[in-house]
């Protein structure tokens, strides 16, 4: 298993539907056999530029350990995952 951080954006929403995105990615990571380190929730700040004409974005940072296959399906679902503005997944160097 190799170690992993992946940040991403959400669309400024309530607290409820920002909670919800971010145990739905918790939870497919730990059910595609991830161990979560640690789910940091940063909160909203102000996007450098707008994208899709949205100033906002409530940020959060996952550190995992995962195979790389369920690194690719993280990938894939967020992808296709509306409240999803943007995402990165990168592997942490040893």
């Amino acid at each position: 298993m190799n170690n992993y951080e992946v940040m991403y954006i959400v669309k400024p929403v309530e607290e409820e539907a920002y909670s919800a995105v971010v145990k739905k990615f918790d939870d497919l990571l730990t059910a595609n056999g991830a161990t979560i380190e640690k789910t940091d929730k940063w909160g909203k700040k102000h996007l450098a530029y707008p994208i899709q004409d949205i100033q906002d974005g409530l940020y959060v940072l996952t550190t995992f350990s995962a195979e790389p296959a369920a690194v690719k399906e993280l990938d894939r679902v967020m992808k296709i995952t509306d409240e999803i503005l943007r995402h990165m997944i990168i592997r942490k160097g040893e």
